[in-house]
């Protein structure tokens, strides 16, 4: 149990690191623009930025500065046994989940709420180097220090002491807190996906395909907001969300045929 607290403590650390350094990110980004009202520099592409590396910096920090060891192996940053093929269909898994939670949250009426507003709304005006900016900022970087920690780090660590399925669902509900809004629709839509990275991440042994699954997932969505905008059409939505639940559930019963004998059967 000793272990156990130590992964929360270091959550805590990571969070409160988070915290610390957008705060930074805004007074510097305050003195940058020193005549754009709060509010309005607050929903600016800059700060959505700012706020992305400043939460990635946090949580890199945090695994350098107080997880021990770090090496490829102890973060299962080794390969695992997915083939091209394999990662090519959890990666399909993974936009066929993120459309479908996408679609679902317009048809329960909660497209117009919550932080990913905020987002969409900076996305669809972004283009050239800015655009560029925000599918490296968003895309990678975002993406990989969050695999690293929550799934690297924090759900192998769980995993050792609980075993997988435990540990897939508690890393995916502090994976959702981290994306906690007012609205807490961010939050749900991310522990939904924390569950299927956690999957992934058991079915394989190697957290790479999570972060290959996760950056793919945030580069698509940047590129398909910023070129063709969001779906709003409650008829479109709800073809899409069947058509993606669809294809989301031939994705997982193929990988389940396809994983090798001797590899753990978490499903989630």
């Amino acid at each position: 149990m000793q272990g156990v607290w130590r992964v929360f403590a270091t959550y805590i650390a990571a969070v409160a690191g988070i915290f610390a350094a957008s705060g930074m990110a805004i007074v510097t980004l305050k003195s940058i623009f020193p005549d754009t009202p709060d509010q309005a520099l607050l929903q600016s592409l800059p700060a959505l930025i700012a706020g992305s590396l400043a939460s990635s910096f946090a949580l890199f920090f945090t695994l350098l500065a107080i997880v021990q060891p770090t090496t490829p192996a102890a973060l299962r940053l080794l390969p695992g046994w997915e083939s091209g093929r394999a990662l090519g269909v959890m990666v399909l898994g993974m936009l066929a989940l993120g459309q479908m939670l996408d679609s679902l949250t317009w048809l329960v009426g909660l497209g117009e709420r919550g932080s990913m507003v905020i987002v969409r709304r900076v996305l669809e005006t972004a283009v050239g180097p800015d655009l560029f900016g925000a599918v490296v900022v968003f895309g990678v970087i975002a993406a990989a220090a969050e695999e690293l920690f929550f799934r690297g780090y924090m759900q192998t660590r769980l995993a050792e002491a609980w075993g997988p399925s435990r540990a897939i669902v508690v890393t995916a509900a502090c994976f959702g807190v981290l994306h906690v809004d007012i609205s807490g629709v961010h939050m749900v839509l991310a522990f939904a996906m924390g569950l299927y990275l956690g999957a992934v991440v058991e079915r394989t042994g190697s957290v790479l395909p999570a972060i290959v699954c996760h950056i793919v997932n945030n580069v698509v969505y940047t590129l398909q907001t910023a070129f063709a905008g969001t779906l709003q059409d409650r008829r479109t939505n709800a073809v899409v969300a069947a058509a993606c639940a669809l294809l989301f559930v031939l994705c997982l019963a193929w990988l389940r045929r396809a994983a090798p004998p001797g590899t753990t059967t978490t499903t989630v």
